[in-house]
Protein backbone atom coordinates (compact mmCIF):
# COMPACT_ATOMS: atom_id res chain seq x y z
CA UNK A 1 0.00 0.00 0.00
CA UNK A 2 2.63 2.22 0.81
CA UNK A 3 4.61 1.86 -1.85
CA UNK A 4 1.52 1.80 -4.66
CA UNK A 5 0.98 5.72 -2.83
CA UNK A 6 4.75 6.76 -3.09
CA UNK A 7 4.18 6.27 -6.88
CA UNK A 8 2.12 8.79 -7.63
CA UNK A 9 1.81 12.45 -6.58
CA UNK A 10 -1.77 12.40 -5.42
CA UNK A 11 -3.66 9.99 -3.55
CA UNK A 12 -7.14 9.16 -3.74
CA UNK A 13 -10.26 9.11 -1.71
CA UNK A 14 -13.58 7.82 -1.88
CA UNK A 15 -15.55 9.30 0.42
CA UNK A 16 -19.20 7.49 0.81
CA UNK A 17 -21.88 9.11 3.38
CA UNK A 18 -25.07 7.98 4.57
CA UNK A 19 -27.47 9.24 2.03
CA UNK A 20 -29.23 12.08 3.99
CA UNK A 21 -28.63 15.97 4.67
CA UNK A 22 -27.42 15.53 8.09
CA UNK A 23 -24.64 12.89 6.83
CA UNK A 24 -23.75 14.68 3.70
CA UNK A 25 -22.34 17.92 5.50
CA UNK A 26 -19.44 16.91 7.88
CA UNK A 27 -18.43 14.53 5.30
CA UNK A 28 -18.20 16.92 2.51
CA UNK A 29 -16.75 19.54 4.59
CA UNK A 30 -13.91 16.94 5.28
CA UNK A 31 -13.55 15.69 2.00
CA UNK A 32 -12.52 19.38 1.25
CA UNK A 33 -9.89 19.61 4.16
CA UNK A 34 -8.65 16.32 2.51
CA UNK A 35 -8.30 18.24 -0.49
CA UNK A 36 -6.97 20.76 0.38
CA UNK A 37 -4.01 19.12 1.83
CA UNK A 38 -3.46 17.48 -1.94
CA UNK A 39 -5.75 14.51 -1.82
CA UNK A 40 -7.68 13.75 -4.78
CA UNK A 41 -11.54 13.03 -3.53
CA UNK A 42 -14.70 11.61 -4.96
CA UNK A 43 -17.61 11.44 -3.56
CA UNK A 44 -20.34 9.36 -3.67
CA UNK A 45 -23.99 9.21 -3.27
CA UNK A 46 -26.98 6.87 -4.10
CA UNK A 47 -28.20 7.55 -7.15
CA UNK A 48 -32.04 8.26 -6.17
CA UNK A 49 -30.27 10.87 -3.45
CA UNK A 50 -28.61 12.68 -5.84
CA UNK A 51 -31.45 13.48 -7.97
CA UNK A 52 -32.97 15.06 -4.92
CA UNK A 53 -30.23 17.26 -4.39
CA UNK A 54 -28.69 17.73 -8.25
CA UNK A 55 -29.89 21.46 -8.29
CA UNK A 56 -29.08 22.39 -5.40
CA UNK A 57 -25.56 20.56 -4.89
CA UNK A 58 -22.35 22.79 -5.77
CA UNK A 59 -19.43 21.00 -4.89
CA UNK A 60 -15.73 22.60 -5.10
CA UNK A 61 -14.84 21.64 -9.08
CA UNK A 62 -11.43 19.70 -7.67
CA UNK A 63 -14.01 16.96 -5.60
CA UNK A 64 -15.59 14.73 -8.32
CA UNK A 65 -19.18 13.40 -7.94
CA UNK A 66 -20.40 9.61 -8.71
CA UNK A 67 -23.34 8.11 -7.71
CA UNK A 68 -24.18 4.03 -7.75
CA UNK A 69 -27.41 2.53 -6.79
CA UNK A 70 -28.53 1.84 -3.09
CA UNK A 71 -31.56 -0.61 -4.86
CA UNK A 72 -33.64 1.77 -4.49
CA UNK A 73 -33.45 4.21 -8.02
CA UNK A 74 -37.00 5.11 -7.27
CA UNK A 75 -36.85 6.27 -3.64
CA UNK A 76 -36.47 4.60 -0.50
CA UNK A 77 -39.30 5.37 1.24
CA UNK A 78 -41.62 4.70 -1.71
CA UNK A 79 -39.93 1.04 -2.24
CA UNK A 80 -38.58 0.00 1.07
CA UNK A 81 -40.95 -1.04 4.31
CA UNK A 82 -38.67 0.07 6.94
CA UNK A 83 -35.22 1.00 7.47
CA UNK A 84 -33.82 -2.75 8.06
CA UNK A 85 -35.06 -3.92 4.85
CA UNK A 86 -33.30 -0.63 2.99
CA UNK A 87 -30.16 -1.37 4.70
CA UNK A 88 -30.23 -5.29 3.78
CA UNK A 89 -30.82 -4.58 0.11
CA UNK A 90 -28.27 -1.42 -0.04
CA UNK A 91 -25.80 -4.15 1.70
CA UNK A 92 -26.67 -6.40 -1.26
CA UNK A 93 -26.21 -4.51 -4.14
CA UNK A 94 -23.86 -1.76 -2.75
CA UNK A 95 -20.49 -3.97 -2.65
CA UNK A 96 -21.21 -5.00 -6.30
CA UNK A 97 -21.70 -1.21 -7.34
CA UNK A 98 -19.31 0.57 -5.51
CA UNK A 99 -16.87 -1.85 -6.88
CA UNK A 100 -17.55 -1.38 -10.47
CA UNK A 101 -17.04 2.43 -9.71
CA UNK A 102 -13.43 1.40 -8.33
CA UNK A 103 -12.38 -0.26 -11.33
CA UNK A 104 -14.19 2.62 -13.37
CA UNK A 105 -12.57 4.56 -11.84
CA UNK A 106 -8.48 2.73 -11.90
CA UNK A 107 -8.97 2.32 -15.98
CA UNK A 108 -9.65 6.08 -16.22
CA UNK A 109 -5.86 6.68 -14.25
CA UNK A 110 -7.42 7.88 -10.76
CA UNK A 111 -7.31 4.32 -9.14
CA UNK A 112 -8.40 4.18 -5.43
CA UNK A 113 -5.91 4.48 -2.61
CA UNK A 114 -8.71 4.53 0.42
CA UNK A 115 -12.82 4.65 1.38
CA UNK A 116 -14.10 6.43 3.70
CA UNK A 117 -17.70 5.54 5.03
CA UNK A 118 -20.18 6.30 6.91
CA UNK A 119 -20.52 3.70 10.22
CA UNK A 120 -23.80 3.73 9.43
CA UNK A 121 -22.73 1.75 6.17
CA UNK A 122 -20.12 -1.87 7.54
CA UNK A 123 -20.10 -3.04 4.03
CA UNK A 124 -17.74 -0.72 2.16
CA UNK A 125 -14.77 -1.77 4.16
CA UNK A 126 -15.45 -5.51 2.72
CA UNK A 127 -14.79 -3.75 -0.65
CA UNK A 128 -11.98 -1.57 0.79
CA UNK A 129 -10.46 -4.88 1.65
CA UNK A 130 -10.99 -6.55 -1.54
CA UNK A 131 -9.04 -4.08 -3.43
CA UNK A 132 -6.31 -3.56 -0.85
CA UNK A 133 -7.17 -0.36 -0.07
CA UNK A 134 -7.45 1.30 3.19
CA UNK A 135 -10.76 1.66 5.21
CA UNK A 136 -11.68 4.47 7.51
CA UNK A 137 -14.83 5.40 9.09
CA UNK A 138 -16.40 8.42 9.92
CA UNK A 139 -18.74 8.54 12.89
CA UNK A 140 -21.09 11.50 12.14
CA UNK A 141 -22.53 11.20 16.06
CA UNK A 142 -20.65 12.74 18.80
CA UNK A 143 -18.12 10.60 21.42
CA UNK A 144 -20.84 9.93 24.39
CA UNK A 145 -23.60 8.52 22.09
CA UNK A 146 -21.11 6.77 20.28
CA UNK A 147 -19.81 5.19 23.45
CA UNK A 148 -22.97 4.47 25.05
CA UNK A 149 -24.06 2.02 21.48
CA UNK A 150 -20.50 0.40 21.57
CA UNK A 151 -21.78 -0.41 24.98
CA UNK A 152 -24.93 -1.78 23.99
CA UNK A 153 -23.01 -3.73 20.93
CA UNK A 154 -20.77 -5.37 23.34
CA UNK A 155 -23.62 -6.29 26.16
CA UNK A 156 -22.01 -3.94 29.01
CA UNK A 157 -25.03 -1.76 28.72
CA UNK A 158 -28.81 -3.01 28.16
CA UNK A 159 -31.59 -0.36 26.24
CA UNK A 160 -34.08 -2.73 28.30
CA UNK A 161 -32.81 -1.80 31.44
CA UNK A 162 -32.02 1.40 34.15
CA UNK A 163 -28.82 3.35 33.17
CA UNK A 164 -25.37 2.63 34.53
CA UNK A 165 -22.74 5.07 34.99
CA UNK A 166 -20.31 4.65 32.38
CA UNK A 167 -17.12 5.52 33.11
CA UNK A 168 -15.95 8.47 31.23
CA UNK A 169 -19.58 9.95 30.84
CA UNK A 170 -21.33 12.43 33.46
CA UNK A 171 -24.48 10.63 35.11
CA UNK A 172 -27.20 10.34 32.84
CA UNK A 173 -30.87 10.46 33.56
CA UNK A 174 -32.90 7.81 31.66
CA UNK A 175 -34.43 10.73 29.79
CA UNK A 176 -30.87 12.01 28.36
CA UNK A 177 -30.41 8.59 26.81
CA UNK A 178 -30.81 7.95 23.51
CA UNK A 179 -34.18 7.67 21.87
CA UNK A 180 -33.38 3.51 21.62
CA UNK A 181 -33.82 3.19 25.59
CA UNK A 182 -37.46 4.38 25.27
CA UNK A 183 -38.73 2.97 21.72
CA UNK A 184 -36.60 0.09 20.68
CA UNK A 185 -39.69 -2.17 21.15
CA UNK A 186 -41.52 0.15 18.66
CA UNK A 187 -38.56 0.88 16.19
CA UNK A 188 -36.15 -1.78 16.38
CA UNK A 189 -34.54 -1.13 13.23
CA UNK A 190 -32.74 2.11 14.61
CA UNK A 191 -31.63 -0.32 17.08
CA UNK A 192 -29.90 -2.93 15.44
CA UNK A 193 -28.62 0.07 12.99
CA UNK A 194 -26.62 2.00 15.74
CA UNK A 195 -25.43 -1.30 16.95
CA UNK A 196 -24.10 -2.76 13.78
CA UNK A 197 -22.23 0.14 13.13
CA UNK A 198 -19.83 -1.42 15.46
CA UNK A 199 -19.96 -5.36 13.77
CA UNK A 200 -16.44 -4.64 12.22
CA UNK A 201 -15.02 -1.05 13.17
CA UNK A 202 -11.99 -2.95 14.80
CA UNK A 203 -10.91 -4.14 11.17
CA UNK A 204 -10.84 -0.36 10.44
CA UNK A 205 -7.67 1.00 9.15
CA UNK A 206 -8.60 4.15 10.74
CA UNK A 207 -11.55 5.54 12.78
CA UNK A 208 -12.70 9.00 12.37
CA UNK A 209 -15.50 11.37 13.98
CA UNK A 210 -16.63 14.63 13.89
CA UNK A 211 -16.04 16.40 17.09
CA UNK A 212 -12.56 17.66 18.34
CA UNK A 213 -10.40 16.54 21.33
CA UNK A 214 -10.95 19.90 23.84
CA UNK A 215 -14.36 19.06 23.67
CA UNK A 216 -14.92 15.22 24.91
CA UNK A 217 -11.36 14.64 26.31
CA UNK A 218 -12.48 12.03 28.87
CA UNK A 219 -14.22 9.94 25.95
CA UNK A 220 -11.64 10.57 23.56
CA UNK A 221 -8.84 9.46 25.35
CA UNK A 222 -11.01 5.98 26.53
CA UNK A 223 -12.15 5.88 22.84
CA UNK A 224 -7.78 5.89 21.64
CA UNK A 225 -7.55 2.86 24.48
CA UNK A 226 -10.21 0.77 22.60
CA UNK A 227 -9.13 2.38 18.93
CA UNK A 228 -5.68 3.28 18.73
CA UNK A 229 -6.36 3.96 15.21
CA UNK A 230 -8.75 6.80 16.40
CA UNK A 231 -9.03 10.56 15.83
CA UNK A 232 -10.91 13.16 16.33
CA UNK A 233 -11.54 14.77 12.76
CA UNK A 234 -13.97 17.95 13.69
CA UNK A 235 -15.79 20.07 13.66
CA UNK A 236 -16.04 20.05 10.36
CA UNK A 237 -18.18 23.20 9.51
CA UNK A 238 -17.45 25.43 6.82
CA UNK A 239 -13.22 26.94 6.87
CA UNK A 240 -14.52 30.77 6.87
CA UNK A 241 -15.99 30.50 10.31
CA UNK A 242 -12.84 28.72 11.92
CA UNK A 243 -9.53 29.12 10.67
CA UNK A 244 -10.56 30.32 7.07
CA UNK A 245 -7.59 28.19 5.62
CA UNK A 246 -9.79 27.10 2.64
CA UNK A 247 -10.49 29.84 0.10
CA UNK A 248 -14.29 30.18 -0.72
CA UNK A 249 -15.66 28.04 1.58
CA UNK A 250 -18.66 29.51 3.45
CA UNK A 251 -21.30 26.90 3.38
CA UNK A 252 -22.03 22.89 3.27
CA UNK A 253 -22.75 23.19 -0.58
CA UNK A 254 -25.97 21.36 -0.16
CA UNK A 255 -28.59 23.70 -0.17
CA UNK A 256 -32.54 23.89 -0.52
CA UNK A 257 -32.69 27.38 -1.76
CA UNK A 258 -30.03 29.79 -2.78
CA UNK A 259 -31.79 33.17 -0.77
CA UNK A 260 -30.00 35.94 1.36
CA UNK A 261 -32.89 37.00 2.62
CA UNK A 262 -32.38 36.49 6.22
CA UNK A 263 -28.78 37.84 6.12
CA UNK A 264 -30.51 40.63 4.82
CA UNK A 265 -33.07 40.66 7.59
CA UNK A 266 -30.23 40.24 10.33
CA UNK A 267 -28.32 42.36 8.78
CA UNK A 268 -30.31 45.56 10.06
CA UNK A 269 -31.24 43.74 13.85
CA UNK A 270 -28.21 45.39 16.56
CA UNK A 271 -25.60 42.97 18.09
CA UNK A 272 -27.05 39.92 20.29
CA UNK A 273 -30.41 41.02 19.39
CA UNK A 274 -32.28 37.88 17.45
CA UNK A 275 -33.36 34.80 18.97
CA UNK A 276 -32.96 31.99 16.17
CA UNK A 277 -35.14 28.87 15.87
CA UNK A 278 -34.29 25.89 14.35
CA UNK A 279 -35.38 22.18 14.62
CA UNK A 280 -33.54 20.53 11.63
CA UNK A 281 -34.34 18.80 8.94
CA UNK A 282 -36.42 15.70 10.68
CA UNK A 283 -37.82 16.96 13.64
CA UNK A 284 -41.61 17.29 13.26
CA UNK A 285 -43.18 19.61 16.47
CA UNK A 286 -47.01 18.30 17.47
CA UNK A 287 -49.06 21.37 16.62
CA UNK A 288 -50.13 22.54 20.51
CA UNK A 289 -45.98 22.66 20.56
CA UNK A 290 -45.73 24.94 17.42
CA UNK A 291 -48.31 27.07 18.73
CA UNK A 292 -46.32 27.52 22.31
CA UNK A 293 -43.44 28.34 20.26
CA UNK A 294 -45.29 30.82 18.30
CA UNK A 295 -47.05 33.05 21.05
CA UNK A 296 -43.63 32.98 23.40
CA UNK A 297 -41.90 34.19 20.20
CA UNK A 298 -44.32 37.31 19.81
CA UNK A 299 -44.92 37.83 22.81
CA UNK A 300 -41.19 38.06 24.58
CA UNK A 301 -40.84 41.07 22.56
CA UNK A 302 -37.80 40.18 21.43
CA UNK A 303 -36.49 40.32 17.76
CA UNK A 304 -36.88 35.89 16.45
CA UNK A 305 -35.94 34.29 12.83
CA UNK A 306 -37.32 30.82 12.90
CA UNK A 307 -37.28 28.42 9.87
CA UNK A 308 -39.96 26.46 9.53
CA UNK A 309 -40.27 23.57 6.68
CA UNK A 310 -43.27 23.56 4.81
CA UNK A 311 -44.11 19.99 5.58
CA UNK A 312 -44.55 22.21 9.00
CA UNK A 313 -46.25 25.49 8.19
CA UNK A 314 -49.89 24.25 8.96
CA UNK A 315 -49.14 24.10 11.85
CA UNK A 316 -48.83 27.47 12.70
CA UNK A 317 -51.49 29.32 14.36
CA UNK A 318 -53.37 31.01 11.80
CA UNK A 319 -52.98 34.45 13.46
CA UNK A 320 -49.33 34.06 13.80
CA UNK A 321 -47.65 36.23 11.08
CA UNK A 322 -44.74 35.05 8.91
CA UNK A 323 -43.22 38.48 8.82
CA UNK A 324 -43.61 40.89 11.11
CA UNK A 325 -41.93 44.35 12.75
CA UNK A 326 -40.34 41.30 14.99
CA UNK A 327 -40.22 38.12 13.53
CA UNK A 328 -39.30 36.84 10.51
CA UNK A 329 -40.65 33.33 9.65
CA UNK A 330 -38.74 31.26 6.35
CA UNK A 331 -38.51 27.90 4.98
CA UNK A 332 -34.89 27.16 4.86
CA UNK A 333 -32.09 29.34 5.87
CA UNK A 334 -27.88 29.13 5.61
CA UNK A 335 -27.93 28.19 9.27
CA UNK A 336 -24.21 28.46 9.74
CA UNK A 337 -24.25 31.94 8.07
CA UNK A 338 -27.23 32.68 10.40
CA UNK A 339 -25.18 31.45 13.67
CA UNK A 340 -22.21 33.34 12.35
CA UNK A 341 -24.05 36.61 12.17
CA UNK A 342 -23.50 39.29 15.14
CA UNK A 343 -27.17 40.09 15.61
CA UNK A 344 -27.84 36.34 16.74
CA UNK A 345 -28.06 36.64 20.69
CA UNK A 346 -29.11 32.49 21.12
CA UNK A 347 -30.12 29.68 19.33
CA UNK A 348 -33.55 27.52 20.59
CA UNK A 349 -32.88 23.78 19.09
CA UNK A 350 -33.57 20.35 18.82
CA UNK A 351 -30.01 19.63 19.73
CA UNK A 352 -28.90 17.53 16.50
CA UNK A 353 -25.36 17.19 16.87
CA UNK A 354 -24.81 19.12 13.47
CA UNK A 355 -26.52 22.02 15.05
CA UNK A 356 -24.66 21.51 18.48
CA UNK A 357 -21.14 21.44 17.50
CA UNK A 358 -22.19 24.22 14.50
CA UNK A 359 -23.64 26.50 18.04
CA UNK A 360 -20.28 24.94 19.45
CA UNK A 361 -18.02 26.38 16.83
CA UNK A 362 -19.48 29.58 16.90
CA UNK A 363 -19.81 30.70 20.29
CA UNK A 364 -23.73 30.78 20.30
CA UNK A 365 -25.81 29.96 23.68
CA UNK A 366 -28.90 27.92 23.28
CA UNK A 367 -32.04 26.81 24.58
CA UNK A 368 -32.88 23.11 23.92
CA UNK A 369 -36.19 21.18 23.04
CA UNK A 370 -34.16 17.88 22.20
CA UNK A 371 -36.90 15.48 20.49
CA UNK A 372 -35.55 11.77 19.65
CA UNK A 373 -32.94 10.22 18.58
CA UNK A 374 -28.80 11.36 20.36
CA UNK A 375 -31.22 14.85 21.26
CA UNK A 376 -31.59 14.19 24.65
CA UNK A 377 -27.91 13.07 25.40
CA UNK A 378 -26.66 16.65 23.29
CA UNK A 379 -29.19 18.78 25.60
CA UNK A 380 -27.05 16.80 28.61
CA UNK A 381 -24.06 18.46 27.35
CA UNK A 382 -24.65 21.23 26.18
CA UNK A 383 -26.40 22.51 29.22
CA UNK A 384 -24.48 20.67 31.93
CA UNK A 385 -21.22 19.64 30.41
CA UNK A 386 -20.45 22.37 28.06
CA UNK A 387 -22.60 25.23 30.00
CA UNK A 388 -23.33 26.84 26.93
CA UNK A 389 -27.18 26.20 27.06
CA UNK A 390 -30.63 26.83 28.99
CA UNK A 391 -32.89 23.78 29.24
CA UNK A 392 -36.70 24.68 29.73
CA UNK A 393 -39.43 22.81 31.61
CA UNK A 394 -41.64 21.07 30.22
CA UNK A 395 -44.80 19.72 31.46
CA UNK A 396 -46.23 16.14 32.06
CA UNK A 397 -46.97 16.11 28.16
CA UNK A 398 -43.71 16.82 27.23
CA UNK A 399 -45.00 20.17 26.19
CA UNK A 400 -42.60 23.39 26.60
CA UNK A 401 -44.94 26.25 27.40
CA UNK A 402 -44.35 29.66 26.28
CA UNK A 403 -44.04 31.35 29.64
CA UNK A 404 -40.70 28.56 30.07
CA UNK A 405 -39.17 29.70 26.54
CA UNK A 406 -39.97 33.41 27.54
CA UNK A 407 -38.12 32.74 30.57
CA UNK A 408 -35.04 31.07 28.74
CA UNK A 409 -35.11 33.76 26.09
CA UNK A 410 -34.75 36.60 28.75
CA UNK A 411 -32.29 34.24 30.97
CA UNK A 412 -29.56 34.59 27.85
CA UNK A 413 -29.90 38.20 26.75
CA UNK A 414 -30.94 39.80 29.44
CA UNK A 415 -29.49 38.77 32.64
CA UNK A 416 -26.06 38.00 34.10
CA UNK A 417 -26.60 33.98 33.67
CA UNK A 418 -26.51 34.77 29.98
CA UNK A 419 -23.87 36.31 29.88
CA UNK A 420 -21.96 33.61 32.10
CA UNK A 421 -22.69 31.41 29.01
CA UNK A 422 -22.03 33.46 26.64
CA UNK A 423 -18.51 33.58 28.04
CA UNK A 424 -18.60 29.79 27.91
CA UNK A 425 -19.69 29.67 24.05
CA UNK A 426 -17.34 32.05 23.07
CA UNK A 427 -14.35 29.97 24.66
CA UNK A 428 -15.66 26.66 23.00
CA UNK A 429 -15.69 28.56 19.59
CA UNK A 430 -12.06 29.43 20.41
CA UNK A 431 -10.88 25.82 20.96
CA UNK A 432 -12.59 24.99 17.60
CA UNK A 433 -10.78 27.07 15.97
CA UNK A 434 -7.62 25.86 17.61
CA UNK A 435 -8.61 22.47 16.89
CA UNK A 436 -9.04 23.10 12.89
CA UNK A 437 -6.10 24.68 13.00
CA UNK A 438 -3.89 21.87 13.25
CA UNK A 439 -2.56 19.82 10.38
CA UNK A 440 -4.35 16.87 9.34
Amino acid sequence: MEKRIAMRETMHCVVLPYPAQGHMNPMIQFSKRLQHEGVRVTLVTTLFYFKNIENNLNLPHSISLETISDGFDNGRHGEALNLRVYLERFGQVGPQNLGELLENLARTGYPVDCIVYDSFLTWPLDVARKFGVVGAVFLTQNLPINAICYHVYIGKLRHDHEVSLLPMLPQLQYSEMPCFFFNHEEDPDFLQMLRDQFSNIDKADWVLCNSFYELEKQVTDWTMKIWSNFRTIGPNIPSIFLDKRLKDDEDYNITQFKTEECITWLDNKPKYSVVYVSFGSLVSLDEEQMKEVAYSLKHSQKYFLWVVRVSEEAKLPKDFAKNSEKGLVVTWCSQVKVLAHEAIGCFLTHCGWNSSIEALSLGVPVIVLPQWSDQGTNAKYLVDVWKVGIRPMVDDKKIMRKEALEYCIRELMENEKGKEIKINAMQWKNLAIEAVSEDL
